[in-house]
């Protein structure tokens, strides 16, 4: 099983370095923070991404996903949503992304018209995303924190260019066993996001391993093949450790897991 290192948790590392860092600590990819701020953000330029893509492969590590912000379910018209899923699908596509990360953003407001905002979007972005070579995975987040709660939004977009990614600790928020969540949402799963954490009091993320998420399970529970990322949120919790010191001890452990 690929595994694959969210440069969240590497927060303005220049990407050279973040790529040198996985490649050494035996990741297989990365997971691309999109914002304003960082190495990788819509405003690059052709030569830029060019510069981008030509890093990463030559560092051997695979841009496995464009981790975006845009929230497919989010109150509002369609149009800006629409724009921006434009947008990031051709940065995607110019760094060799196999995949755009989106959020719900379902809002406040009723869960049946967050799915029809995110349906009637979804539909629409999904004929771009197919040619340009980009799967875009809605993640178990937010408003459709839960498998149970993405699976009916996935079942009615029904198109291969739209799937799932599977954030461990949100399913497990909402109280859902790792076999719940693959049951819910297998047939869209693009793949899967660990992370550890002490207690659902207590988000500031952990060696993996030393917390109390299911990891084992949900790895179990993947099909040959599927890539596993690790997700540091390290920018959104100030008392976490540096993860530069942990990259080899996350990547041994996951490994271990999967061979067990």
């Amino acid at each position: 099983m690929p595994l694959a290192l969210a440069t969240l948790g590497l927060p303005g590392l220049p990407l050279d370095r973040a790529a040198a860092l996985a490649a050494e600590h035996g990741w297989h990819g990365l997971e691309l923070r999109c914002a304003d701020d960082q190495p990788v953000r819509l405003a690059l330029d052709a030569d830029e991404r060019r510069r981008a893509a030509r890093l990463l492969s030559t560092a051997g590590v695979l841009p496995l996903t464009l981790a975006s912000y845009v929230g497919v379910a989010a109150p509002g018209p369609d149009a800006p949503v629409l724009a921006a899923l434009t947008v990031h699908l051709r940065l995607a596509a110019d760094l060799g992304c196999r995949h755009l990360r989106v959020f719900p953003h379902g809002g406040p407001g009723p869960a049946a018209e967050a799915d029809e905002r995110a349906v009637r979007r979804l539909r629409a972005a999904a004929p771009r995303a197919a040619a340009l070579g980009v799967r875009i995975l809605v993640e178990t987040h937010d408003s459709h924190r839960a498998g149970a709660a993405l699976a009916p939004l996935l079942n009615r977009v029904d198109h291969p260019a739209v799937g799932a990614l599977w954030d461990l600790l949100h399913t497990w928020l909402a109280g859902e066993t790792p076999a719940q969540t693959h049951r819910a949402l297998g047939p869209h799963l693009g793949y899967a996001q660990v992370k550890d954490v002490a207690s659902a009091d207590d988000l500031t993320p952990l060696p993996l391993g030393t917390g109390v998420l299911p990891i084992a399970d949900c790895l179990r529970l993947l099909a040959p093949g599927t890539w596993a990322a690790w997700e540091y949120e390290a920018p959104w919790h100030p008392r976490a450790a540096p993860l530069a010191p942990q990259l080899g001890g996350g990547a041994r452990h996951l490994s271990a897991l999967l061979a067990g």
